[in-house]
């Protein structure tokens, strides 16, 4: 599934050939993906300026006078600004027309991803418990220490919790503890703050970097130039069990928490 950092790749792609852009009109193939489209979507967007795109979590808002379209990627979502005229596709299940002659086209196989509807000057109900953005100044080690006590969950669960903090999926969560020194099964309240700090510190420094090269490339994920993140070829611990550590050597532990695939050193986190 897209992280973090797909996401925003998607939205840096999206934003120039969107925002200013007025909707000509909306052509919806299925009536639902993950969940029904509300008919606000065809309904309220055609004859509407975007007035900017943006991320929340793992979200995507294109924002309108009236609104905006809430858009998840699910598992194997791509989001592409395409010529009106280019043939549609068995996947391709959503075209938004633009006053520039291209559609934004919403492919999505699985049908995972969703297509919502958020009124202005409302919070879908998806967004409302929402954490803060790790890469906002709320975000620190500070908040994750507080946050902590008393927990008895390992610190991945918990750095992965998404009213905690958005976006850190498994990846992700993956290599910030490694890079901060702590084993994932530890408790998230046996933390130290100073721990935490540096914590904070390695999920921002990994997203921002990853941002930068693309994302990950995952199997059904392209970014909408076509071109294939490059962060994965980086990844120090992520899908690395048996290899050998990248600080001391030895090899790899890997093992399932929460039911998602964990990768560690058992040397170098504690």
């Amino acid at each position: 599934m897209p992280e973090l950092p797909e996401v925003e790749t998607t939205r840096a792609g999206l934003a120039p050939h969107l925002v200013g852009r007025e909707v000509t009109g909306v052509t919806l193939r299925r009536k639902a993906l993950r969940w029904a489209i509300p008919p606000a979507i065809a309904r309220e967007l055609p004859g509407q300026r975007i007035l900017a795109v943006r991320r929340r979590a793992k979200y995507l808002l294109v924002d309108t006078a009236p609104g905006s379209a809430v858009l998840h990627l699910g598992m194997t979502g791509v989001l592409r600004v395409l010529p009106a005229k280019t043939p549609v596709g068995t996947h391709d299940h959503v075209d938004v027309a633009l006053d520039s002659g291209r559609v934004l086209r919403f492919t999505d196989p699985r049908r995972f991803g969703c297509l919502l509807w958020q009124p202005a000057g409302t919070t879908h109900e998806l967004l409302q418990d929402l954490g803060p953005e790790p890469l906002s100044e709320g975000f620190d080690g500070d908040y994750l220490f507080e946050r902590s006590r008393g927990r008895r969950a390992p610190v991945k669960t918990f750095l992965m919790d998404q009213r905690i903090v958005v976006g850190v999926g498994n990846i992700y969560a993956a290599e910030a503890l490694f890079r901060a020194g702590i084993a994932p099964h530890r408790a998230a309240g046996r933390v130290s703050r100073e721990r935490y700090a540096r914590l904070a510190t390695a999920v921002k420094d990994v997203l921002a970097y990853a941002i930068t090269r693309g994302g990950t490339t995952l199997r059904d994920f392209l970014s909408p130039d076509s071109e294939p993140g490059y962060f994965e070829t980086e990844l120090l611990a992520y899908g690395r069990e048996g290899e050998p550590c990248t600080v001391c050597g030895r090899a790899l532990k890997g093992s399932a928490l929460g039911g998602r695939a964990t990768v560690w050193c058992g040397h170098c986190q504690k």
